[in-house]
């Protein structure tokens, strides 16, 4: 498939999207109030479970694998690359999603996410089906020491995965992450584009499941946001709090999770009545760690691909 036919196709996706009132992009404050015992369980849910079992075997919903928590040990820094058939404004327009959204995961999790022009540690690749051919030797060359595998599946995506994110750790501390590498397909429209800027890079900071039950939020493949929410916004809160450490599983993990959750939800007294709606750069000696992809950023009733 070419880039115009691809980007024909995605265009299609994102019109049957939103014309079903999905890819919000608005915070999702009108779901309701966030209660504890909900970010509780969905934050087990997304960060406590594999997405994948094994690189391209799901094991999401009620299979999911339970996992230790994961994040990021240092600084995220975001480095944007792109495949040549990216034009100038695109490439612009991008810049500017991904910085904003870098201040904006930031602040979340309270932990330092910046966007930076070269010596970045989570490689963001913006790449078209006309530069598919050359993705898997531009992103070893971007991240020394990427399994094979990994970048070979980075230019082998089928039509149906939008984007996909793999997080990697260092072998002295298997939970903590150092190095990450995620692929934009480079058609996407507008909508969906920023959803896997969102989702991706949210995936890639230790939130690698999806939730049926996670609502609002961008974890969940009923595809109703395309933005970060403040349920998510919560989500990073929790993870990256101090009283919790990578490795913990879930047993050591969740009387903390569900004390941090009290102190972020909202109040009792203050929540309105319910309603209807509230029913890499990898050194050589890294090693993958429970990789949240290869995933679409989006799971439509996509028309066939041409």
């Amino acid at each position: 498939m070419r880039s115009e036919d691809m980007a024909g196709y995605l265009s299609r996706i994102e019109g049957q999207l939103l014309s079903r009132g999905l890819l919000r992009t608005d915070d999702g404050a009108a779901e309701g109030p966030l209660s504890a015992d909900r970010l509780t369980e969905d934050f087990v849910q997304i960060a406590l479970r594999d997405e994948y079992a094994s690189l391209g075997a799901p094991s999401a919903g009620a299979n999911a694998t339970p996992a230790p928590l994961r994040r990021w040990a240092g600084d995220v820094r975001l480095q944007l690359e792109f495949g040549d058939s990216i034009p100038p404004e695109m490439r612009a327009r991008d810049r500017q999603t991904v910085a904003s959204y870098a201040t904006r995961l930031a602040q979340a999790a309270q932990h330092p996410v910046s966007l930076v022009g070269s010596g970045g540690n989570f490689i963001v690749m913006v790449a078209a089906e006309d530069d598919r051919a050359g993705i898997p030797a531009r992103i070893a060359a971007l991240a020394p020491g990427i399994p094979p595998a990994d970048a070979a599946a980075l230019g082998q995506l089928s039509p149906q995965t939008f984007c996909t994110v793999f997080s990697y750790a260092s072998r002295g501390d298997a939970a903590a992450y150092t190095h990450a590498v995620a692929l934009i397909r480079g058609e996407l429209p507008a909508r969906l584009r920023m959803a896997c800027f969102h989702e991706e890079l949210a995936q890639g900071l230790g939130l690698p499941n999806d939730s049926p039950a996670a609502r609002p939020s961008i974890f969940n493949d009923d595809e109703a946001f395309a933005a970060l929410t403040l349920h998510d916004a919560a989500l990073l809160r929790i993870l990256y709090d101090p009283r919790l450490r990578p490795g913990m599983t879930e047993t050591e993990a969740r009387p903390i999770i569900a004390t941090i959750a009290a102190e972020i939800a909202t109040p009792a007294a203050d929540r309105a009545p319910a309603t209807a709606t509230d029913q890499p750069v990898v050194q050589p000696a890294s090693q993958p760690v429970a990789p949240t992809a290869p995933q679409p950023a989006t799971d439509p009733p996509a028309p066939a691909a041409p």
